[in-house]
């Protein structure tokens, strides 16, 4: 996930997005195809100094300016004419938003994988302890009877419902840019929208979006709702950890979750990891929410706040979703645990519908999945 919103992959997404700019408005008329094939070969081939690229970007306030000039100069070692054609139409926040997307769209692949991976290990967890009988806890007390597969039937429908809620938010966000000076298209035509988009793999708008950014902010607030989804888990396998109630413990792993002072310690690392990154996300959608009072057709400050807070949540979501499916894959539940804290309680056996309901669940799942 870092790769994925480093700096080559911004770099490889902004090249992306000049070489299907130049192919589509060739396809449209506005360029020559023998102007667009150099600017194309040019895109792929071009060897830049990311490091100097980045300074420059940031003296110029945008990495399209420094970016633009870099592939003028090698255009025109080839074709002159054809060197000052490169990006035309399109303005600096077309080239960031787009390779911004670009960028998410790859994140989105992988956690898409690693979501998946941690609802089949739920699944399973489900199943197997569809029912073995525990207490049931409220407020932090106990309460009544339920099965251990019902607790971890409500963890993988509250993972799988926020997947699909952020898949949902990608449909909308995963879009491409484009809308010159001021969004107007001014020298382009939606046809080039069109085949730009197809090009890259993005939606195509109804129209440039420049100033309007509750797609992303959608993603942003999706990207938390899984991790605090995430978190949930964690949270609850920790309480059920803990020394004095035994009931189900992160897998043994050599060097990891130990003690520095206290050898007989056996810390649950990997809801440390999640549950990190569930305090640390709301804040960081709030950024993106607070930044959607765009001024007029072109932002000043909201936009270029997002691309680095976006990465970030992007990474919590990953690192959330990898650090809790290794706990659930190799999660050790002990079922006479459970069986003596339920008695203890003296509340009865009776587990209710735990059984159907999980059943319920894996068909839900199983459907949608």
């Amino acid at each position: 996930m870092i790769a994925a919103f480093g700096d080559d992959a911004l770099l490889r997404a902004a090249l992306d997005f000049e070489a299907a700019l130049a192919k589509a408005q060739a396809a449209e008329g506005l360029i020559s195809t023998e102007t667009a094939e150099v600017i194309g070969q040019v895109c792929a081939t071009a060897k830049v100094d990311i490091a100097e690229l980045a300074e420059e970007a940031a003296h110029a306030g945008t990495l399209a300016i420094p970016l633009v000039f870099r592939l003028r100069t090698l255009i025109a070692e080839r074709d002159g004419p054809a060197a000052k054609l490169v990006h035309k139409g399109a303005t600096s926040q077309d080239l960031a938003d787009t390779a911004l997307m670009l960028q998410a769209k790859a994140g989105m692949s992988l956690i898409v994988a690693e979501a998946q991976g941690l609802t089949d290990a739920l699944a399973r967890l489900a199943r197997t302890h569809a029912e073995t009988p525990m207490l049931g806890r409220t407020l932090l007390q106990g309460a009544l009877p339920i099965t251990f597969g019902l607790k971890a039937a409500n963890w993988l429908l509250g993972v799988d419902t926020a997947l699909r809620r952020l898949e949902r938010e990608c449909d909308g966000a995963l879009v491409l840019q484009l809308g010159g000076g001021a969004g107007s298209l001014a020298g382009l035509n939606f046809g080039v929208v069109e085949r730009m988009a197809a090009a890259l793999g993005l939606a195509a708008p109804p129209m440039p979006w420049q100033a309007r950014r509750d797609g992303v902010a959608g993603l942003a607030c999706a990207l938390a709702i899984l991790t605090g989804a995430v978190g949930k888990i964690a949270r609850d396998v920790s309480l059920l950890a803990q020394g004095e109630v035994a009931e189900a413990f992160e897998p043994r792993v050599e060097g990891r979750g130990g003690s520095s002072a206290m050898a007989h310690k056996r810390n649950p690392t990997g809801c440390q990891v999640a549950l990190s990154a569930a305090i640390r996300a709301p804040g960081l959608a709030a950024s993106i929410l607070g930044g959607m009072t765009q001024e007029h057709e072109r932002g000043l400050g909201g936009w270029q706040a997002e691309g680095p807070v976006l990465a970030e949540l992007f990474q919590l979501t990953h690192g959330a979703l990898a650090a809790m499916g290794a706990v659930i894959e190799g999660l050790e539940v002990d079922a006479p645990a459970l069986h003596r804290n339920l008695a203890r309680a003296d509340v009865g056996a009776d587990t209710g519908e735990s059984s159907a309901l999980v059943r319920r669940a894996l068909a839900h799942y199983r459907k949608d999945r």
